[in-house]
């Protein structure tokens, strides 16, 4: 399956997930501190870590920054907090996903397959261009004008998506399922992610030049007339 790198300071939580997900047919290392688990990864790199915010020697938030600052394997959060500024600051941090505790081993597999489904895509060796928007898919670059944006990987996915079906109006079920390869999810994480697309892009959702919002329905690319 995967090789998960799984941070968690509680020793009985930490063994109990080690087991089951191992059961489940993971390769699982662990770390009981921040520092410990940006060690490991850097050394050697899992194919997603699963932090848990609570840890003794660094706050979580300030690890999942450090991690994100040398690394862009995908981030799972473990939060006991489910408040919307909470899951706004921990996507705005790198995280690519977070589950709200208690969960089950089987609940986080599903997330980590998820995950790893969207991350593990084989590149398109093609361009995409819509209006003076220039999507590279091969490198993941995107640029507006002929300036590169930088673009977080599901911002980037996003973007992609919503350039393949330039003119049509893609609904938020569709983004779902192709960029976050979920059968359902929280609209407030699209919102989240497009919010800082627009603002990348130079746009506000007042004004909009390339993506459009359809109230109730979704979002639509198209190039400014």
């Amino acid at each position: 399956m995967a090789t998960v790198l799984l941070v968690e300071d509680d020793d009985h939580v930490r063994q109990a997930f080690l087991r089951e997900l191992r059961d489940l047919g993971h390769a699982v290392r662990s770390a009981a501190r921040a520092l410990d688990a940006l060690r490991d990864a850097a050394a050697n790199a899992p194919d997603v870590v699963v932090l848990d915010l609570g840890l003794p020697d660094l706050d979580g938030g300030e690890a999942l920054k450090m991690l994100r600052a040398v690394s862009d394997v995908p981030v799972i959060v473990a939060t006991a907090r489910d408040g919307e500024a909470e899951i706004i600051r921990l996507l705005q941090s790198g995280a690519d996903d977070y589950l709200v505790k208690p969960f089950s081993a089987n609940h986080l597999h599903a997330r980590i397959e998820a995950v790893l489904r969207r991350t593990r895509t084989e590149p398109r060796r093609q361009a995409l261009v819509v209006g003076e928007l220039n999507i590279d898919l091969d490198r993941r670059q995107a640029k507006l004008r002929g300036d590169v944006l930088q673009l977080a990987r599901l911002e980037f996915d996003m973007l992609a998506f919503l350039a393949r079906n330039a003119g049509r109006v893609v609904t938020r079920r569709e983004l779902l399922s192709e960029v976050w390869r979920q059968p359902y999810g929280d609209d407030q994480t699209i919102d989240v992610h497009l919010s800082w697309l627009r603002r990348k892009m130079g746009e506000r959702s007042t004004a909009p030049r390339y993506l459009h919002t359809v109230r109730g329905v979704g979002v639509m690319l198209t190039a400014p007339e």
